[in-house]
């Protein structure tokens, strides 16, 4: 029974909104047969693994400090995605903000300058926009595909941050291991709760929320991203500049997740490491789409993604399951969405048969037939 995809005239826009919840459910419906089968009870394996690394104080802060990049990193990445412009390198971008942020901290951290945080700051947003204007050039210039070219570049990132973490920025007391010698205190955030590790990372991240929301759904230029990521003919009519909404979609995703690295070795880390970023700049895409690519729906999916995080090494230590099962479950959700979305905006029709061909009609019955 061949079957076809017919796109909805109308999608439901109630539906539209519940994805993320029915995606979430389904997901939960997966961990619970998940526990059942390693031998766990089901829903108090649940209770446990959402509840458990939240008990404290110090929980909510880990909380807090884990969704503080992931935030950031989605909120820049929505307005590429708005755009219609595929950037998934922010993974490179936030390396890259960690490198030329670091290298800032290593030089001119212990002289103590408290001009030395902000262009911590400030270098690392412009390093990872530098990264990110890689690709938008060749996406502009030679129509070269922006989703393999900034994937490719994360790798590029990965190893120039091990070369240099092997190599010439190894701390000389570090018994060999691979990081840097500890950050000097000017070159560190201060922290913004009491007994735990959060920062002012966060309040950073919440301004990037704010600045997005006004850029998106209160300005010119985000009507314009929005309406060349609906239709680049569409754009091109209204005299909106296609390449524009490119090159600020790859700039806006590259500075957040610059800027993102650079909480991360002046915030938990207070080092640089080879692997500074536990992946946050592929589930930030994760939570950018499950957020519907705004920015307050991103706050609400930032915190779920980070309990994530947090709850892997729970069920690892309280459940005996593998800390692996937090890309699982992050895998799931995504897929979960992307499956809801397809059959929000298409049904499902039964392709029509094709008629059978009419018979050859003979030479000889024309032949009598005619006059």
């Amino acid at each position: 029974m061949p079957l076809r995809l017919e796109r909805r005239p109308q999608p439901s826009t109630a539906m539209v909104y519940a994805a993320p919840l029915i995606a979430v459910g389904a997901t939960v419906i997966v961990a619970l047969v998940i526990f059942a089968a390693a031998g766990h009870a089901p829903l108090d394996a649940l209770v446990m693994f959402v509840t458990g690394p939240v008990q404290d104080r110090y929980g909510v802060g880990e909380w807090l400090l884990k969704a503080t990049p992931l935030i950031l990193i989605a909120v820049g990445l929505t307005v590429g995605f708005r755009a219609g412009v595929w950037n998934v390198g922010a993974e490179g971008q936030l390396i890259l903000g960690v490198i030329a942020s670091g290298w800032l901290a290593l030089k001119f951290g212990p002289g103590g300058s408290p001009l030395l945080l902000p262009a911590m700051i400030v270098a690392g947003g412009l390093a990872g926009a530098a990264w990110a204007a890689i690709p938008a050039l060749l996406r502009t210039r030679f129509n070269a595909n922006e989703i393999l070219v900034s994937l490719m570049f994360n790798y590029v990132a990965q190893l120039w941050l091990s070369w240099l973490v092997f190599g010439m920025w190894r701390d000389p007391a570090g018994f060999n291991f691979p990081q840097s010698e500890p950050l000097a205190p000017a070159a560190l955030y201060p922290i913004i709760l009491e007994d735990t590790r959060l920062n002012i990372g966060l309040w950073i991240a919440l301004a990037a929320v704010l600045a997005g929301w006004v850029l998106l759904s209160r300005s010119y230029i985000g009507f314009q991203l929005k309406v060349t990521g609906l239709s680049d003919a569409a754009a091109r009519y209204a005299g909106f500049s296609t390449r524009r909404a490119v090159w600020l979609g790859m700039l806006a995703g590259g500075l957040t997740a610059g800027i993102a690295g650079v909480g991360e070795i002046a915030g938990p880390l207070g080092q640089i490491f080879p692997t500074a970023s536990p992946g946050y700049g592929y589930a930030a895409i994760i939570v950018a789409f499950l957020g519907r690519l705004h920015p307050i729906g991103i706050v609400f999916s930032g915190l779920l993604l980070s309990l994530l995080y947090l709850s892997g090494d729970t069920a690892q230590m309280s459940l005996g399951l593998p800390s692996s099962i937090t890309g699982l479950f992050q895998g799931m959700m995504l897929f979960f969405l992307l499956a809801a979305d397809v059959l929000i905006f298409y049904r499902i029709r039964r392709r029509p048969a094709a008629a059978p061909a009419a018979a050859p009609v003979a030479s000889a019955t024309i032949a009598e037939a005619a006059p």
